[in-house]
């Protein structure tokens, strides 16, 4: 493939670019807006013993039935550019997964190779609520990927909800198989097989489980880290004594999500519970946390499922009770997926490219706050937040002239030892085969927090200036900041928490300015055509939120858990309600 042409700004422009020389192409982003065709995967996808192939990932989300969009090259202000995020919000977020090298098309149509930036991401959302998941009591373990078709026959709502996206195997070691085989689309039925062996007395709850797996889903509308065929996630999976023990659960891990999307991602969700229509199948009631995207739609970022009794009586899975009698155990699961990326790209990120929370920088190892350096443009060092007990810093120093070589070299190495003094990992990258307004370029579109600006009359005065990846220009620098350890490391921290909380603020005020109350259904479709989300009293049947569904696009994202107090009436029905539901056009 073709490299595509790299335009760089001009030395004179480093130190204080313009927004609009803060991106950086890269040969990856064509192919992200490319429809070209695929192979075919060789099982059966959909639920159809023919072969079915999913479609692009770079396609915006359409009825399967729709014709595939034809390539296009969005306009931008130079070539190979971002696309603005106001003209197409679909380019521009393919565009910074391409040029923030985060992930890249896999060889079968719909899948997605997740590229190291990108993995490290996810990683720092492994670190995170893997630790959460041991404090409240759950083991990581692993369950086969392959389940007998039988297993998802026992709980007929899970069958009937699961059964067009399913990958099936038919052919094993070039042979038929006496029963065909499912590609893990979630994990309730083999789970409860499982449980079924190892849980027979009351000793033996609560079992509480977790594990990190991929899972695939033969989607016909797919968008790299939103909806994908294969994705990676977590699934938590638990048996309870009790209905009520079961709730407690389902409740408490919705509320891990939530803490994780406003505490480390600086997502504002929503936490509600799903209406009927969108209950996950075979589930009692379904948890969710709600986010809004920049274009406003919403983003189900994670869910908590409380399974009632529905598997453990299509399985069997009982146990014997204090008092010698046999009884259902009740269940849940949870899950949150790599679409939670997809999240932060889409929260956070603008024309420069990504624009990632300290927090959940990608460069992390263990559990404290260090930072990451990267030396940058003449004078600049760029500076990652890393969540961890572990610093790594990379320095990459760039210099003019052979006598500001000495000078910046000498800088560097000062720099080096102060942080290496104070617990820092340094590493240093001279590589020199990249340009200066290339690397400075590249390490903005990936959504450095911090860049410290080191000039002549900065080494000078033993002190660097201090830059914010989020507000841009002289705003967000502060000068003359003392290279002596404790000053400069305490400073950083402290701009570091500045930004993590200025994300978090201006996410919340994008998304109360887009939620509007509504007291009628003509209302709430204004609404919904503006783009914005409807907040209204609800108590109508499932076939009126259909109605909505198909006349609006809009579906409820959920019944909030913070509620008005005082009588209200639906504004479908006029009838009286008990409860507000959100609506929303969704990914």
């Amino acid at each position: 493939m073709a490299m595509a042409a790299v335009r760089l700004p001009s030395l004179s422009l480093l130190r204080y670019p313009s927004k609009s020389l803060l991106s950086c192409p890269l040969s990856l982003a064509p192919r992200l807006r490319h429809l070209r065709p695929r192979a075919s995967a060789h099982i059966s996808g959909g639920g159809a013993s023919r072969c079915i192939s999913a479609r692009s990932l770079a396609k915006e989300e359409v009825s399967s039935s729709a014709t595939p969009s034809t390539d296009r090259k969005p306009s931008s202000s130079y070539e190979g550019s971002v696309t603005p995020r106001s003209v197409d919000f679909n380019a521009w977020y393919l565009d910074v997964i391409a040029s923030a090298e985060l992930a890249d098309y896999g060889p079968v149509r719909g899948t997605m190779v997740i590229r190291p930036y990108g993995y490290a991401i996810w990683e720092a959302i492994q670190e995170y609520l893997n630790v959460k998941f041991k404090e409240t009591g759950h083991s990581n373990m692993y369950f086969p990927q392959f389940i007998p078709y039988s297993f998802i026959e026992k709980e007929a709502s899970h069958v009937e909800g699961f059964s067009p996206e399913l990958a099936l195997v038919t052919i094993g070691g070039g042979k038929e198989l006496e029963e065909k085989l499912v590609v893990r689309p979630t994990s309730e039925t083999i789970v409860n097989h499982m449980f079924t062996q190892w849980i027979q007395s009351y000793r033996d709850l609560p079992l509480m489980v977790n594990q990190w797996a991929n899972v695939t889903r033969w989607e016909m509308r797919t968008k790299p880290f939103v909806r994908t065929l294969e994705f990676l996630w977590q699934e938590g999976h638990t048996a309870h004594a009790t209905a009520e023990e079961a709730e407690t659960e389902a409740l408490q891990m919705i509320d891990v999500y939530k803490k994780f999307a406003y505490e480390q991602a600086a997502i504002p969700v929503i936490a509600g519970r799903k209406s009927r229509a969108e209950t996950f199948a075979g589930a009692a009631r379904t948890y969710t946390i709600e986010a809004m995207m920049g274009d406003r739609k919403a983003l189900q970022a994670g869910t908590s499922h409380n399974l009632g009794q529905n598997f453990s009586r299509a399985f069997g899975t009982q146990f014997t009770d204090e008092n010698g009698q046999r009884q259902h155990v009740w269940q849940t699961s949870w899950a949150v997926s790599t679409r939670f990326v997809g999240g932060i790209i889409m929260t956070h990120g603008d024309d420069a490219g990504l624009m990632l929370p300290p927090r959940i920088a990608p460069i992390q190892v263990d559990l404290l706050l260090g930072f990451v350096i990267v030396i940058q443009s003449v004078y600049e060092v760029i500076l990652i937040n890393v969540n961890i007990i572990n610093y790594q810093v990379v320095i990459v120093p760039i210099w003019k002239t052979a006598n500001d070589k000495s000078g910046v070299i000498d800088a560097v190495s000062s720099l080096k030892d102060l942080l290496l003094k104070a617990g820092i990992k340094v590493k240093v990258d001279d590589s020199e085969q990249r340009t200066p307004g290339w690397k400075f370029n590249f390490w903005e579109m990936k959504g450095v927090p911090l860049r410290i600006e080191i000039g002549p009359r900065d080494v000078a005065n033993k002190s660097v200036v201090v830059s914010r990846r989020d507000i841009p220009g002289k705003p967000g620098k502060d000068f003359g900041i003392s290279m002596e350890p404790s000053v400069l490391v305490a400073h950083l921290k402290s701009r570091l928490d500045d930004i993590q909380a200025s994300l978090l603020h201006r996410a919340i005020s994008f998304r109360d300015s887009n939620i509007v109350d509504v007291n009628s259904y003509e209302e709430l479709k204004a609404v919904i055509a503006q783009g914005k989300w409807a907040r209204g009293p609800w108590s109508a049947s499932d076939s009126e939120e259909q109605k909505v569904k198909e006349e609006t696009g809009a579906t409820i994202r959920c019944f909030p858990f913070e509620q008005p107090l005082g009588k209200m009436t639906c504004f479908m029905t006029g009838n009286p309600a008990d409860e507000v539901a959100i609506f929303a056009k969704s990914y």
